[in-house]
Parts: C-alpha cells; structure tokens; sequence
C-alpha cells in the first residue's frame, strides 16, 4: 500500500482496560475487599512529568472501581519508597522521572529502592537483569515496550504478514514506506498507561497468590527439647531468636511504626490503630487460674504455651498479651515472670531486666507528682496570696501570662478569664492556694524494689523544711496509679486525660485535688510519652508476643494493657487469636478483667482458659502447706481440693463466656490424676478440660488446650458484667463478695463508711470496684482454702483511683511494697565480665 497501516493505542487500550476489568473481577471473588493499588511519586513540578501523570491519573479514574492509584508529592523519595514497599495495600509503585529537585539526587539509587515485586515500571536492576535473561514469568517488562508488543501482537491476529516495528522514527516520511506504523499523539503513549494498570493488576494477581488473606508469611523456631529439662534461663540461651525487625515484617507491621531497642525488643507505634481499624478484630481469650499456692500454678507459662501451639504447631496468626515484670520479685522472692521450661518469652533477662524502661518513667512521673505535693504544701504555708499567685504566674519580659494547664485550672474554678491582671483578690485566692489537708494525702512516693522499710516513712526533717514533716510512704511502682492508668488508656489523649484526673489529695474544704490543680499533668504524659507503646518481644517458638504494663493484682486491676489487646486484634485478623493473662486467680485478675478492663476497653472475650494444678488443689483439700516437694498421689484429697475449680468455673461462667480449664501437669502428676481434674471440670460446666505438658514440650504439649481454645472459641456466649456501675458503691462491693468470693455479707468499718460518703459526695460513686484482697483465698484469710463460707468480708478502708477509673477497697491489711526475704533471688544473680551474660537469673 502507499501508506501504512495505522496501529492505534487508544482502540487497543479499551482492549487492555476490559480484559484488565475481567481479571479484577475473578481477584474480587477471591477477596471482596481487594483493589490493585498504584502509587506514582513525583518530585518537583515540571510540566512534561505533569502531563505523563495525568494521563495516569485519567487511565486510573477511567477504570477507578478497580484500580486505585495515588500520587504522592514528596522530597524526601527514599523514606516514601519504604513506606510503600512495606505497605500491602499497594501492588505497584513507580517514579516519575526525571527527579526534579534543585538537590543531587541519585536516579539509581532511587529507582532501585522499589521493591522489585512492586516495579511495575520495570525500572529496577532486579527487573531488567530478568528481563535480559528472558525471564520473563518473573518480572515486569518496562511499560512503553510493552506497550508496543501489545499493539504488535493485536495486529498480528488480524494481519498474516506479522511485520516488527522498532524505534522511534519520522512519522511523515516513515508513513509511506511503513506497514505499520502509530499514530502521535494515539499510539504508544495510551498503550503505555494501559501496560502500567496490566502491571499493576499483575502485581495485585501475584500478591493473592503468595500471601492468603488473614494468614501471616511467619517463620517459627524448631525447639531442641531436652530431658531432664534445663533450667529457664539455659532454654532461653539455648534459642536463637528472629530479629525483632523480621518478626515485625512478619506479623504485618510497618518499619516506620516500630521503634527498636536492641536486636529482639522493639516498641510498636500507636499510629498502627488508625492503620488497621477497618480490619476485623480476631478472637480475644485470657488465662486465669484457681486459687493459686504461693509459687503460682503457672498461667505465665500456660499462656506461652498455649501461644505457641496456636501459633508454631497449628499455623493459625496468635499474639501473646502479657505483663511487664516488676524489678521487685525477680531480685526477691518468686523469679522471672517470662513463663517457663519451653514454653517463655525471650530474651528472658530482658524480659526480666528493665526491658525498655516503662517502669523507670513510671517511677519518675510517679514521684515528681509526690514531690509536687509536698512542695505545694510548702510554699503555700509559708507565702501570701499574693506572693503565691505572683510567683505561680511570673512577671516575663514585662507580663504575666497563664500556662494552658493554669488555664484549665481557671476553668474548673469556673474562672473565664485570660488576663492574669484582671483577677479579683478572691478569684487570686481561689486559684493560687489549693490547701490540701496533709492527712488527705494519698499519692505516695514508689520505687521498683522491694524494701519492706519503706512501708512507712516520716518525711520533711530537714531544718530548710521548716518543720513541716509528715508520715508517708512507699509503694512499690507497679502498685502506682500512673501504672493502671497505662494499663487502662486508649490512647495518647486519653492518657493525658487520666492522667490529669489523678487525685492526690482532698482540699480542707472536701474539694478532690487532682494533678492537674498541681499544674503537673502535661508533663507527666511527656514522661509516659514513650511508655505507652507496647513493648514487642517473641516466644521460644517464634510466635510474637506484646509485652506492656505491669499493674499490681490485688493493689490494681492486674491486666496488661487495652493498647497492646487492641493492636494485637487487629494484627492477627479475623480467624487469629490474641491470648492474654489476668493476675492470681479468677476471683482477683479475671473478675477485674471483665469488670474493669473490658468495660474500658469495650472488647468481648471469646474463651476463658482456667489454670489447675494436681499440686494447687490437693493443697485445697486440706494437704499440708506447699513446698518445693510435690505431694505423693492422692485421689481422695484432690477429689476434694476440686471444689476450688468448681467455684472459680462457676465465677467465669458468671461472664457468659465458655470455660476451657487447662491442667498444667508437673512431672509428678499421675495420669488418674489428671484425668480425675479434668472429669470434675467437665462435670462442673466447663467447656472442655485437657492437660498440657508445654513446660517440657513447648507449643506441642499444649495442642489439645489450642484445639479446645479454638472450639470453644466458636460456641455461642453471652457475655455481661457483673454488676450495673449506677450501683451504690457498697452495693458493688456486696455483688463481688458474695457472687464471687462466696461471702454472706460485708461489713464496712469507719474508714471505709466515711470513704463511701466521700466519694459519692465527689461524684465519684459510678466507677468500677477493684477489690484489693489477698491472692491465697477465695476469702479475705489466706490460710482459709478450698470454697470459705459462713464468712463476713471485711472493709477496712476505699481509696479511689480516679484517673485509672476505680475505687479500690482494702479487705484486711494489704501491703503495697513487699518485702525481701533472708535469701533473695539476688545471691544468684551476677554478671560475667567475659561474655556479659547475666548469670543465675531463674
């Protein structure tokens, strides 16, 4: 012919788009949810860039239910390169070159900083060293030659002689001697935005194939099990962990939203909430125990254990929740709190050992509110009102000005004044002088060491504090407000809100006065402002687990925190597991979980799992007082103790939630034994009842326990609270002792009356009850086990935590700062100089 044939892009594209359209479709069946995402980064303005990118923008808005493309306008390239490589929503990534910036950049560095499954410019080193070796399943084929076999191999279905066109040439004097030849502008340039949504749509198909929606691309650690076995710390030296980087990848988060500390301990970032709150939330269980003897039943190491069959042996997504350890114990009397045998959480000396430091900026935040106190009370008995108000409000560069937190204190003084001139002598008074009783003073000073002569204190007897002494006290850290406060909050700004609501003392006039009236709360949320990250760790099996806050059991509400739940339950997806533990039994951790913490947290519980020891239960029935040495094999005398689970399954079932009761086997156990426990279990309402053997076995010994989690996790419940917060605040209390502990009644001494009075005069009579009471007893007697009744409980005294949210009643004397024992756990602990391996460490 005497001109050539025309090729052209734009009928060709349609012919893309629609089969593009199909392949969307048939992904969507897969995944409802799905969309092929396309991110363009542009740096600089230039016009011919400006023009490439709105024929994208075009292409993706022509075909917008399926493909979704976002441009980004960003200098900092390399950081925003990461951000969307990690990011699973989006399949295909390019940069518009050139790179328009007045600074030097480096086009290749940038170009291959794109993840090569994501290049769907076919720009990397990665994608063309494929390409040149004609691997071509493997890679993507750069868009404009793409473009331009496309439009070759559409022409070939129609026309016989097949002719090749390459290069760039002279249209008007090419056309007469062409076969075929491309439109301009309508030829290459449509077909290569429409090779770039092919890409996309490839990279989206590739992605569904290699990741299964809701499962994570996770790694586990083989565990070398031996016999007899080590002790904790050899077991947790014995195991390699993963990089806390790697796990992080694996369980989905991103790099900017962790923070690392060392190689295994990271902290997670709570920006990830926002990330994923359209993402279903998985199933929520907590761990909690009978009556437990002083050495504990091992609901740390059931839960690891539990953990990593769910996660290592069943291959189902599963986050541990648990608490951070007090410094306290592990130099005293009970040890490291990471689980035990294998099944634990490592590194488990940094586990045990300080970790990142939430407990120390507890300590600091905890004790500068102290100090605030005491100062306040000072300088408002030796001052004026006026030298008082002109030194809280200072005279700077020739005015006064009132800080926001002065400013808030003016309005709940009902103060609307923004001049600090314009105050009245009375308005000056009423702001600057809080005259707190000292004897109203509740905020104690803390440290994370047990010294049980701290337990009371006389403080001011230096002669600069001009004789204004007072008693006072030490608690021990995780006894500390600001720790149930961290425990408790949902996020940065409700922290500040707590924290702000803390109360320190009551005013001779009745009035509560909180930190805020201190002018400390904004700097307290400073001090907690890394804090309140959740600490992210592994177990022994490569599973991830959450570490984060450490609130006492009988002193707070002795639950991890909502934060790390919240995020794990995103992480984990609809059909995974987050497994988290309550403190003590089920009278005392897990009654506070459901009445406390789920009440904040508005999270529902899927599965109870109850810890039971042949040990712990023959002691119920009346067997001597526990020691190291096990008790010889007893049916009578077990069969009796069972009257222990019986009730603290009746108390879980008082939820609405199914009861799985988990019987951690010791190697003295015998098999009727066990099978005995689980037997009453069953016969006692529970869901199931099996007997794991994780400390000696790891995830493998628990795999029937995650089989009966699963199952019951899919039995209907009922969940509800106990009791209605609109109760009296006796009447609450009434509800847990009778319902929970199997009391008749209660008694309140003075102290307490006076305290139920005051509170409700506060308007503080709606929160939660966090009954403070010994771990070692359904009742208020620690030597009084199995089921106590015919008893009255006692209330000596109620103190309320109202930034926490509770009111915290004390049943008998209840010691805030434990003591040491002749023999600490320190006499082992020591330091090898050589390797600085931590030595003697449980």
């Amino acid at each position: 012919s005497l001109f050539a044939d025309l090729l052209r892009g734009f009928v060709c594209r349609q012919q893309v788009r629609e089969r593009l359209k199909t392949d969307v479709e048939q992904m969507k069946l897969q995944d409802p949810n799905f969309t092929p995402g396309l991110v363009v980064l542009q740096v600089g303005d230039r016009d011919d860039s400006n023009l490439y990118i709105s024929m994208k923008l075009k292409a993706a808005a022509e075909v917008k239910k399926d493909i979704y493309l976002q441009l980004v306008h960003l200098s900092a390239v390399l950081h925003s390169i990461t951000e969307v490589n990690e990011n699973s929503s989006v399949h295909g990534l390019i940069v518009q070159l050139p790179l328009d910036s007045i600074h030097k950049i480096d086009t290749e560095k940038v170009t291959n900083a794109v993840a090569p499954e994501k290049d769907v410019d076919g720009l990397t080193s990665v994608n063309a060293g494929k390409l040149s070796r004609g691997d071509l399943g493997d890679c993507f084929i750069p868009c404009t030659p793409n473009g331009c076999m496309e439009l070759i191999r559409q022409t070939d279905e129609t026309k016989a002689n097949g002719k090749r066109v390459v290069g760039d040439v002279d249209y008007a004097s090419a056309k007469d001697q062409a076969g075929f030849i491309t439109p301009v502008p309508g030829g290459v340039g449509p077909m290569t935005v429409a090779m770039l949504m092919s890409n996309t749509v490839l990279s989206a198909k590739r992605f569904l194939e290699s990741h299964q929606p809701g499962k994570w691309n996770i790694s586990y650690t083989k565990l070398n099990l031996q016999k007899p076995v080590p002790s904790d710390i050899v077991i947790s030296r014995s195991c390699v962990p993963k990089p806390i980087d790697c796990l992080a990848r694996e369980v989905g988060l991103l790099s900017d939203e962790v923070e690392l500390y060392g190689k295994t301990k990271a902290k997670v970032q709570l920006s990830i909430i926002k990330r994923l709150q359209a993402q279903p939330d998985g199933k929520y269980v907590v761990v909690t125990g009978i009556t437990p003897t002083p050495l504990g039943e091992g609901k740390s190491t059931t839960t690891i254990g539990l953990v990593q069959a769910l996660g290592a042996q069943m291959k189902l997504n599963v986050f541990a929740c648990v608490r951070q350890p007090s410094q306290g114990p592990t130099f005293g009397i009970k040890g490291g709190a990471a689980g035990g045998g294998y099944s634990q959480v490592i590194p488990m000396e940094e586990f045990n050992l300080h970790l990142t430091g939430d407990i120390h900026a507890i300590t600091a935040a905890n004790n500068l509110v102290a100090a605030a106190v005491d100062a306040r009370m000072f300088h408002e008995s030796t001052q004026s009102d006026k030298a008082l108000y002109n030194r809280l409000v200072p005279l700077i560069g020739g005015e006064r000005k009132f800080s926001p937190v002065q400013t808030n204190r003016l309005k709940k003084l009902g103060i609307e004044k923004t001049d600090p001139s314009t105050l009245t002598e009375e308005e000056i008074t009423r702001f600057a002088r809080l005259d707190m009783d000292p004897s109203s003073v509740t905020w104690q000073r803390v440290l994370d060491t047990n010294d049980r002569f701290l337990r009371k204190i006389t403080i001011g007897q230096s002669p600069t504090e001009k004789g204004h002494t007072r008693e006072a006290q030490f608690d021990i850290t995780v006894a500390s407000e600001i720790m149930a406060v961290l425990a408790l909050t949902s996020s940065l700004e409700d922290m500040r809100q707590r924290l702000a609501r803390m109360v320190v003392a009551t005013s001779r006039g009745g009035v509560p006065i909180t930190t805020e009236d201190l002018g400390v709360s904004g700097a307290l949320a400073v001090l907690m402002r890394d804090a309140i990250k959740p600490n992210l760790m592994q177990t022994l099996e490569g599973t991830p687990v959450f570490v984060h806050a450490g609130p006492f059991a009988n002193i707070a509400h002795g639950n991890s925190s909502i934060l790390a739940d919240k995020i794990a339950l995103k992480l984990v997806g609809p059909e995974g597991f987050v497994v988290t533990e309550a403190g003590f039994g089920a009278d005392i951790g897990m009654e506070k979980f459901f009445n406390i913490k789920c009440r904040y947290s508005g999270l529902r519980p899927h599965v109870v799992v109850l810890v039971a020891t042949v040990r712990a239960l023959k002691m119920h029935g009346g067997g001597q007082t526990v020691s190291l040495l096990e008790f010889p094999s007893n049916l009578e005398l077990l069969e009796k103790g069972c009257s222990n689970m019986r009730k603290q399954i009746e108390n879980a079932q008082h939820f609405g939630v199914p009861v799985v009761v988990a019987v951690n086997a010791f190697k003295t156990d015998t098999e009727a034994e066990l099978d005995l426990v689980c037997r009453v279990a069953k016969a006692a309402g529970a869901f199931d009842a099996v007997h794991c053997s994780h400390w000696a076995e790891g995830g493998a010994g628990a795999v029937a326990l995650g089989q009966a989690v699963k199952r019951a996790s899919e039995a209907p419940s009922q969940f509800k609270f106990l009791y209605d917060l609109e109760l009296p605040i006796a009447d609450k209390i009434r509800i847990i002792a009778q319902k929970i502990y199997g009391a008749d009644d209660i008694e309140l001494l003075p102290e307490a009356q006076h305290k139920v009075e005051l509170y409700t005069k506060q308007g503080f009579s709606k929160l939660p009850i966090c009954m403070a009471k010994t771990h070692l007893s359904l009742s208020h007697e620690a030597d009084k086990k199995g089921v106590p009744t015919g008893f009255v409980l006692p209330i000596r005294d109620i103190r309320a935590s109202v930034g926490s949210g509770f009111l915290f009643p004390l049943v008998g004397t209840m010691p805030t700062i434990p003591g040491l024992p002749t023999r600490p756990c320190f006499y082992d602990i020591d330091l090898d100089p050589e390797t600085e391996q931590v030595n003697g460490l449980f």
